[in-house]
């Protein structure tokens, strides 16, 4: 394997880890905050990937489909904590589970009753839709390198939020000790719909993003969701900075893995064998990988015991 295409796939892999912060980050402050389980996650993705397609569709502006895009899916957060997910703070876990697994139906049945069942497609703006010429000559799609700076950015965005703002005292407070900031006068349910909305709206900026790549399609986010949990397990929960460590780990080793294992298996098997072992192993490998970290730190890479 040539350094160019090495170097590619690392990009690669990076990309795809960004993309899993920006689910996993949202996830990991509902759970870490809230301790709660939200499996309509995913679904707040999809609905970020069909208001952008929807919209860049209309008026033919990518940007307003991003802001389409983080608009329906923190309005669709904040309805949903208000209205069914606030009745479950002090409900046991099944309860959680079973109420959000009854949103991922409604809102999988209600995207297909709006857009219909077949799948959207959003374009990669034009002025990104070129290579980018990188140091050493290498040429990478300036979109996938776009979503890396995005990522990053919302990422020291999230870390300025949580760590130099009065709100983000309060989301760690509530972490903590949700009965003694109430206590002291912070409204606990603005705060949690804030916080939830703030998740939404990261889940819904990864599905405008990702909608470019691929298909935007009904049922699109519950693949990404079980990526996420297994990147928070691995970081830590409640830690965004497990979240980004996390995702960039996970994202790592899916791409590599898929890319290196049937070249290491076929310096001793036929080539169609390597390619048939070699893919198998690296759909385990970020299970493989979660195995280890909760092996070695069962809180994860950031977590708290």
């Amino acid at each position: 394997m040539s350094a160019v295409l090495l170097i590619e796939q690392v990009l690669n892999g990076v990309q795809f880890g960004i993309m899993l912060f920006l689910m996993a980050a949202g996830l990991t402050l509902i759970f870490g905050v809230m301790g709660l389980i939200n499996l309509a996650h995913g679904s707040l993705y999809m609905v970020g990937a069909f208001a952008a397609a929807a919209v860049a569709g209309a008026t033919g502006s990518f940007l307003l489909g991003l802001a389409a895009a983080l608009a329906a899916a923190a309005a669709a957060g904040a309805l949903i904590e208000v209205t069914v997910i606030r009745r479950l703070y002090d409900r046991d876990h099944l309860d959680q589970v079973l109420a959000t697994f009854a949103l991922i139906l409604i809102f999988s049945e209600g995207t297909r009753w709006i857009f219909g069942s077949f799948p959207l497609f959003l374009d990669v703006p034009e002025a990104l839709s070129g290579p980018v010429t990188l140091p050493g000559g290498i040429q990478y799609p300036a979109y996938r390198l776009a979503i890396i700076l995005v990522g990053l950015a919302v990422a020291a965005g999230l870390f300025w939020l949580i760590g130099r703002t009065r709100i983000g005292v309060q989301i760690r407070a509530g972490e903590a000790d949700r009965e003694m900031i109430g206590a002291l006068g912070v409204d606990i349910n603005r705060l949690y719909t804030l916080v939830f909305a703030l998740g939404a709206a990261l889940a819904g900026l990864a599905g405008a993003l990702v909608g470019a790549i691929q298909s935007v399609q009904v049922g699109m986010g519950e693949p990404v969701l079980i990526l996420a949990f297994v990147v928070i397990v691995i970081g830590g929960i409640g830690s965004i900075k497990g979240a980004l460590v996390g995702a960039i780990l996970l994202g790592l080793t899916d791409t590599l893995g898929r890319t290196l294992l049937p070249v290491l298996f076929g310096t001793f098997l036929e080539p169609s064998a390597a390619t048939s072992v070699g893919s198998a192993i690296a759909s385990m490998a970020i299970y493989i990988l979660m195995a280890c970290v909760l092996v070695l730190r069962p809180t994860g890479l950031y977590g708290r015991a």
